[in-house]
């Protein structure tokens, strides 16, 4: 049996004591006690997609829309620059009004107020090879795109007809342009058992990803999938270990929706492996309406306030907050392999 099986197997049992504590050796041994900071920032909750499980859905006519305009994006990343962010998360839903020609524009804007100093990274879905080189030149540095499930019938059932094939294309396609490159999945889809979830982890370690986000699945009441079960956030702690384990130098954040799912989310996923926090700084007067999922915490604060309660938090379990933007290792093995054939 390889090292990686047994590992699988006290997946399947269950055992988070002994994967967790593997997972913090080799968190430890590669980032110190470092957790990582990421602003993210949320510019439209407006999408074409029409996602069974998601909260922002095309059809769902009880979301509140909104869109932010430039001078508020600028203005949430001055004020967290200040702060000493270093890494800014744009994103959004599959947003029309926001193509590739702002999306550039916004980018270019970011290094030039930042002095070329802050890390910008993308999540605003499928797009063709030639509008990720466009935002690559334009100075985008990485760019999330979450695979959800490594399953192609349930890839496609959950995704309203989205084939697995194109994601994985599109995730090609950023790697091979030089962006750092995040996806990741929901655990406790419906449909979902230990196996597929290996199978995620599995498929997360063969696209060598920079970052890899991934966090409970939990229903939306005004989603068709709305009276799917909870599964136990023990599921995504388990998930969490197995990953680190088997992604050693991927960053990992503790969710947003790991800390909705139970008070302390985060910090156990902490414990198991994780090594990034992303505060929201988005404006308080949208972050109600960017709701994913039901119970989203910290929708009444301001995100660079939180900051120092995270520092409370993540001391808690013998961390440290790291302003670092610490740049993706992952991608730089790969950059080194290709240098030395």
């Amino acid at each position: 049996m390889s090292d990686i099986s047994r590992w699988e197997e006290l997946f399947r049992q269950g055992r988070l004591q002994e994967l967790s504590a593997a997972a913090m050796d080799l968190t430890r041994k590669h980032f110190g006690d470092s957790v990582f900071l990421r602003g993210l920032l949320e510019y439209s909750n407006h999408c074409s997609c029409n996602c069974l499980y998601c909260g922002i859905r095309r059809d769902n006519a009880r979301v509140e829309r909104y869109r932010l305009d430039d001078r508020m994006i600028y203005a949430a990343v001055d004020a967290g620059f200040s702060r000493g962010l270093r890494t800014f998360v744009l994103q959004g839903g599959e947003d029309p009004e926001f193509g590739t020609d702002r999306m550039c524009r916004l980018v270019r804007g970011i290094k030039k107020r930042t002095g070329g100093m802050a890390a910008v990274t993308l999540s605003c879905g499928i797009l063709s090879r030639e509008d990720y080189a466009a935002l690559k030149d334009a100075g985008a540095d990485r760019y999330l795109l979450r695979f959800e499930t490594s399953d192609p019938e349930l890839h496609r059932y959950l995704r309203n007809g989205v084939n697995l094939e194109r994601r994985l294309k599109a995730l090609d396609d950023l790697r091979s342009l030089g962006f750092q490159t995040g996806s990741g999945f929901m655990v406790g889809l419906p449909g979902e058992d230990d196996e597929l979830t290996l199978r995620n982890i599995r498929l997360a370690r063969e696209l060598e990803l920079d970052m890899i986000g991934i966090g409970p699945y939990i229903p939306h009441p005004a989603t068709p999938l709305a009276e799917t079960p909870q599964v136990p956030l023990k599921k995504t702690l388990l998930a969490t270990a197995m990953l680190r384990i088997a992604c050693p130098k991927a960053h990992i954040p503790a969710t947003t929706a790991a800390g909705s799912l139970e008070p302390d989310g985060r910090e156990r996923m902490l414990r198991a492996g994780a090594n990034v926090l992303m505060p929201n700084i988005s404006p308080v007067e949208v972050k109600p309406h960017y709701l994913l999922y039901p119970g989203k915490i910290c929708l009444d604060e301001d995100g660079l306030h939180c900051i120092g309660c995270l520092s409370g938090r993540v001391a808690l379990v013998g961390r440290k907050l790291d302003f670092d933007r610490a740049d993706g290792r992952v991608i730089h093995d790969r950059t080194d392999s290709r240098a030395s054939v």
